[in-house]
């Protein structure tokens, strides 16, 4: 895939979730009683397609514990992986993805959004998970959706061009200083990820257990996937894919 196509979805990522940002009055955590927060920064996530399991950084606390929030109270229960796109991300958390009108996932959320937890060196490998957001021109503080968030598939990029990808990170994060480690070129380089996406979006933690389960999902018949990328929803799912998040409190990798 080029640099162009990954350009075109980093413009499609940006805008996702506008209509519903757009509606919006509040930032930050709406207030009211909740479940108890697991200890644990372990998930599952099930599907039809089996089990993934990620782990939340604690580098990103507001993320995280935005995430926990939500899995307690069972937020993210029966909505749906709505945006599928193989080489790039699968997108999900959406609640609107629950009712029976395919046309509004995807602008959905809780109703608040949360500050921008942006990490240098927390990079959108395979398997990231990130969160999705409004657009620069409407949310020039890259504050994120409440409750969409997406894991990266990817795809191989050759180190000489990851040159390319520091300078527009640098950008990004106003930092002239910025560089992608050994690491991280190494990650790009022979496992994937988005590159693209590094410094506009937050990553708060990552797929430890079930890629199998993530190319599984990848390979689901949409739309676009069979030559209708004019297509309204383009990139959802024919059947929808659901999701149960539970913690995992024993969990050890």
């Amino acid at each position: 895939m080029n640099i162009c196509m990954y350009n075109l979805m980093k413009a499609r990522l940006a805008l996702l979730t506008l209509p519903v940002l757009m509606a919006l009055s509040c930032s930050g955590r709406q207030s009211g009683a909740s479940a108890q927060l697991a200890e644990t920064d372990y998930f599952a996530i099930s599907t039809r397609f089996g089990r993934m399991v990620i782990r939340l950084y604690d580098e990103t606390p507001e993320h995280r514990d935005n995430f926990k929030r939500l899995a307690a109270d069972g937020a993210f229960d029966g909505t749906t992986f709505h945006r599928v796109i193989a080489g790039f991300m699968i997108q999900g958390g959406d609640p609107n993805s629950r009712d029976d009108d395919p046309l509004n996932d995807g602008s959905g959320g809780p109703g608040y959004t949360i500050p921008a937890e942006i990490r240098p060196g927390l990079i959108h490998k395979r398997g990231a998970l990130a969160t999705a957001r409004q657009g620069d021109n409407f949310n020039p503080e890259r504050a994120s959706n409440g409750s969409q968030f997406y894991i990266v598939h990817g795809t191989i990029f050759p180190l000489d061009v990851l040159p390319q990808f520091e300078e527009r990170t640098r950008e990004a994060l106003a930092d002239t200083s910025f560089s992608y480690s050994a690491e991280a070129r190494s990650m790009y380089s022979t496992v994937g990820g988005a590159p693209n996406l590094d410094g506009a979006y937050t990553v708060f933690g990552e797929l430890v257990e079930g890629f199998d389960v993530l190319d599984d999902i990848t390979r689901v018949a949409t739309p676009a996937a069979m030559g209708q990328r004019n297509s309204p929803q383009a990139n959802r799912p024919l059947e929808s894919i659901p999701m149960e998040v539970t913690p995992l409190p024993e969990y050890q990798q």
